[in-house]
């Protein structure tokens, strides 16, 4: 009786589909044979949701998304690689999310995410959690984005990039190279312009602990010193002190 009340007659359910009875499909959703979705996830209109997908609980799921759908790699020979999505995230209008390219591998979205509409997130990317990403981001593959990074919107990220833990990063930039934990980075190309001040104190950094990061920024971004006497530095600035990971 739950499933015929909350899934659309349009929608197209593949009966291989593991679907939790929770789950609200709306018009001309389409789900095919190998998903799994947790508990009171919606799946907006249109929506397409395909591959070996595991989707958790208390998703929002927005119209237009495609998710587990084939990777835009020329490598892709036909794969039954995965999508792997937690908990609490909002996917909204148009997203894109793409299975990864060889078996075995996984494209991972962890919990909590916001994705603003006309996201891409490319094959083998894995992205933490509370990540936020404005509309337009295009991530190519295997990158790697550390929890409660801020990706602001109408920007392209390079294959391999990692970004780091807190990092924030200025719209309409390139970003071409890794993006160190708890910086603003903005331009094109890409530089480091601070320590994210702002995102530090919402996340509870004690004064010292911001001091401290301070003072790393300082040898590696304002000193110009040479690579090595940089990581003497900071290995004896934190041989005794405690910055959260």
């Amino acid at each position: 009786m739950i499933l015929r009340t909350l899934i659309h007659p349009t929608a197209v359910i593949d009966n291989h589909a593991k679907i939790h009875p929770t789950v609200k499909v709306e018009p001309y959703a389409v789900i095919g044979s190998q998903v799994t979705i947790g508990a009171n996830t919606v799946v907006g209109s249109h929506a397409i949701i395909d591959g070996l997908t595991t989707i958790g609980k208390d998703n929002q799921i927005f119209p237009g998304s495609a998710i587990g759908v084939e990777p835009q790699d020329l490598k892709y020979r036909g794969a039954n690689s995965q999508v792997i999505i937690g908990d609490r995230n909002r996917i909204r209008e148009y997203v894109t999310i793409n299975r990864a390219t060889n078996e075995g591998e996984a494209t991972i979205l962890g919990d909590d995410n916001l994705l603003m509409a006309y996201t891409h997130i490319g094959h083998n990317c894995v992205i933490g959690n509370e990540v936020i990403m404005a509309n337009s981001v295009a991530v190519a593959g295997h990158v790697h984005i550390e929890s409660m990074a801020i990706i602001s919107g109408v920007l392209g990220v390079h294959q391999f990039v990692h970004i780091g833990k807190m990092a924030m990063v200025g719209g309409m930039s390139r970003i071409s190279r890794d993006v160190p934990p708890y910086m603003m980075v903005e331009g094109n190309p890409a530089k480091v312009r601070s320590l994210n001040f702002t995102g530090l104190k919402r996340r509870g950094f004690s004064n010292d602990e911001i001091r401290q990061l301070k003072k790393a920024f300082s040898y590696l971004y304002l000193k110009k010193m040479p690579i090595k006497e940089e990581n003497v530095n900071l290995a004896e600035l934190t041989e005794n002190q405690h910055i959260r990971r």
